[in-house]
């Protein structure tokens, strides 16, 4: 069975409700706290694993409990974690996400850990045994992503990149990339195209279509476009009630890479993530 690399954030995530996000200087009342693990890296590993996929993941936590608890957490969602470094007098990843009365969420993350994965992980051969497919993230330094890219590249392994948080990409590693994935907001900041609606979210994917061989852009409530080979479509979103988008687009792309890693086409894997999709936002976080 072919396997899924992911290398990414591991973050110890505190989840408050509220009825709104606070502004400068404002202390809001919430109703509910929880904690769960987090960080894109980790998210879209255990997506891809309960989607049914075998996943290895490489990451870096602290030797604390937030750290114990995030390798357990993996662990259990059935992702190969052996690859997790356990870094000395450096604490784990966190993250602080309010989720407001509509459903939507801001966070803050600090990476800790997250930015003292080895590199010396992707010389292992061990690492990559049976591997088809590498995702990334941009929450660790891209020092650590090129290195595990162009490790991926020369043993003709593709490689998908998720974007989150939109930032510049060098083009030595954009040249490693076989599939983009981005939300809106990324989008927009990759190629100045406002993702407003699955008209402005197909241009956005057809100008980065110029850059990248495959591109998918997630446009949320409206739906998603995604472009190869020359051709660019759209999926329309399904309709749920929302409770909240919170670890959405994780979900989505777990769920991608899964499908595609067992031989699905583009368009198969974003209609089968869009549902993914639809049906995470209909829950609460767990």
């Amino acid at each position: 069975m072919s396997k899924i690399a992911v290398t990414g954030s591991l973050h110890y995530d505190i989840m408050l409700d509220a009825p709104h996000r606070p502004e400068k200087g404002e202390t809001v009342m919430g109703s509910a706290c929880h904690y769960k693990s987090g960080g894109k890296g980790g998210n879209q590993a255990v997506a891809a694993a309960r989607a049914g996929a075998a996943v290895r993941f490489a990451g870096s936590v602290g030797r604390d409990q937030q750290g114990q608890f995030l390798r357990d957490f993996l662990q259990q969602a059935g992702v190969d974690c052996t690859a997790v470094s356990v870094i000395e007098a450096i604490p784990s990843g966190m993250s602080v996400a309010i989720t407001d009365a509509e459903g939507d969420y801001g966070a803050v993350v600090v990476s800790n850990a997250n930015q003292h994965i080895p590199l010396e992980t992707f010389e292992q051969p061990g690492f990559w045994q049976d591997v088809s497919l590498l995702v990334l993230q941009n929450e660790v330094p891209e020092t650590v992503n090129l290195c595990a890219a162009r490790a991926a590249q020369q043993r003709g392994i593709r490689v998908c990149v998720n974007a989150a948080p939109a930032r510049p990409l060098s083009a030595a590693f954009e040249a490693c990339i076989d599939l983009l994935v981005v939300n809106a907001i990324e989008a927009r900041d990759m190629c100045g195209i406002s993702v407003q609606d699955l008209t402005s979210a197909r241009a956005a994917a057809e100008s980065l279509a110029g850059r990248f061989a495959r591109v998918v852009v997630t446009a949320g409530e409206h739906g998603v476009a995604f472009s190869e080979a020359g051709e660019t479509h759209t999926l329309v979103a399904q309709k749920v009630t929302l409770v909240s988008t919170h670890g959405a687009g994780d979900c989505f792309v777990g769920v991608l890479c899964q499908r595609l890693s067992i031989g699905a086409t583009l368009r198969e894997a974003a209609e089968e993530a869009n549902r993914a999709a639809a049906e995470h936002v209909s829950r609460q976080p767990h």
